[in-house]
């Protein structure tokens, strides 16, 4: 129950901030640009809290449903407006003055991302060095030449500090180059450059655990199945299991250390596993689904169970000294911050647009498509990895958000868009017919993706 109720405490603010800022991004261009704005809203339904303000007369107002919000703005095609007041209606405005007005929102979405990353990277981020632990023989990993010990240091120049990097480094290349350049730091400090097929990038991207299809197992420490301690209302509390259960295996696949584990875990998220375990000398069996991990870009499965340590304060001393040596901090100053949130706003952005394209054409599946079941489920699980975590989170919410606005969809900041770039064009807006019609089918697009986004968390969440 604490960890559904986070997941919504989490949801809840990351939507709300998302809003707010989107919304001021309207707000704030339309009293610039000398528009009268009426109101102001975060969220929908029935206002909880409202103010309205006594010298410009707006209405601020906090909704029951976080999922949006609106500003209202002075216009004839809502409410018959007085002679008066008609230089400060929205319709009346210059094209060019309606076309900022209306890309403000979306451009506050990316803002947002590049404060968001910027407050991660001052906090700094944690993660494993990209060190290989193994490579699958046949992978394209191992044809490449990637070995165990090798540290990925770039993928076609892109520098690589941690796994996540790197892991969104190949995906990223892979979908616009197929074959990438990949520099490696073998055990011995040489640099060598080798060349990584990835031209099947559907599959790539449908895996969900894109260094497995790589044929990649990342550096993990020796350490044998055995269960520590156990996340609060995790996915393995939930299950059943105990600290010091000992895993042996799972549906029939042997365990026989905990990277096997982990490598189960990650690949299966929302899927009901049969574990087999030790407890106190005695073989038992239980049924396990893996809740999904705080990665908005990957499926992978979580259950909140560390692993055992030791029996005494030595051998965990030289098992912690052993995971220390491999885990970096990727800290920066605030200036430095700001100029890395930039470009990782800018290359997330970039990405996402690559995806949308692959889905467009078939080249990647509609199960890539989250709706705000995963997401809140992302946003929990940030929150309790902590403020990085979760910030990074929050960036990358921001910037589909952003993104999805800009989309040439009617309804949607994109489709408006659209109409003032045919205005620009022809020297006259949009007829009204085609604008109905065009709403018609920006209501029947946007029902048919959320209707997908729907079916895909309904459908991870029954494994």
């Amino acid at each position: 129950m604490n960890t559904v109720l986070i997941s919504i405490a989490s949801f809840i603010v990351a939507i709300s901030v998302i809003v707010t800022i989107h919304e001021l991004g309207h707000y704030l261009a339309a009293r610039l640009l000398g528009v009268r704005v009426l109101r102001f809203s975060v969220g929908f339904g029935k206002p909880l809290l409202r103010y309205v303000s006594r010298r410009s007369g707006i209405e601020y107002v906090l909704a029951a449903l976080p999922l949006g919000g609106y500003v209202k703005m002075l216009d004839e095609r809502e409410a018959p407006v007085e002679e008066k007041e008609l230089a400060f209606a929205f319709n009346r405005k210059p094209v060019a003055s309606r076309f900022a007005i209306v890309a403000a929102g979306p451009l506050f979405n990316f803002l947002l991302a590049i404060i968001a990353y910027l407050m991660m990277y001052v906090v700094g981020v944690q993660g494993f060095k990209p060190e290989i632990g193994a490579t699958i023989a046949g992978s394209p990993a191992y044809v490449a030449g990637l070995r165990a010990g090798d540290e990925i240091m770039r993928v076609n120049n892109v520098e690589t500090q941690t796994w996540e990097d790197a892991g969104i480094a190949f995906i990223d290349q892979a979908l616009s180059h197929g074959v990438v350049a990949v520099t490696k730091r073998d055990a011995q400090g040489y640099e060598t450059e080798l060349m990584l097929d990835l031209s099947d990038t559907r599959a790539l991207l449908d895996e969900g655990m894109a260094l497995d299809k790589i044929g990649i197992q990342p550096w993990r420490a020796s350490l044998p199945a055995v269960l520590g301690e156990l996340t609060e209302e995790g996915a393995a509390q939930r299950a059943g299991l105990q600290p010091k259960d000992r895993i042996v295996a799972v549906d029939d696949q042997l365990i026989n250390d905990w990277s096997d584990w982990v490598r189960v875990i990650r690949a299966h998220p929302g899927q009901k596993l049969t574990v087999k375990l030790q407890r106190a000398g005695q073989e038992q069996s239980l049924v396990l689904t893996p809740d999904f991990a705080a990665d908005s870009k990957q499926a992978q499965g979580r259950i909140g169970a560390y692993p055992w340590l030791g029996e005494n304060d030595a051998e965990r001393r030289r098992i912690q000294e052993e995971i220390t040596a491999h885990q970096v901090t990727v800290i920066y100053n605030p200036l430095e911050a700001l100029q890395k949130g930039v470009s990782k706003t800018l290359d997330m952005s970039v990405l996402t647009i690559k995806l949308l394209a692959k889905l467009v054409i078939g080249e990647a599946s509609l199960k890539n498509i989250s709706g705000p079941i995963s997401i809140a489920e992302y946003a929990g699980l940030s929150a309790q990895l902590g403020l990085a975590t979760f910030l990074g989170t929050l960036a990358i919410i921001s910037i589909s958000i952003g993104i999805l606005n800009l989309l040439p969809i009617p309804m949607l900041d994109g489709g408006h868009l659209m109409y003032y770039c045919v205005e620009i064009v022809k020297g006259s807006p949009v007829s009204e017919g085609i604008q109905i019609y065009a709403q018609q089918l920006g209501v029947f697009l946007l029902a048919s993706l959320m209707l997908v986004a729907f079916y895909n968390d309904f459908q991870r969440l029954l494994g």
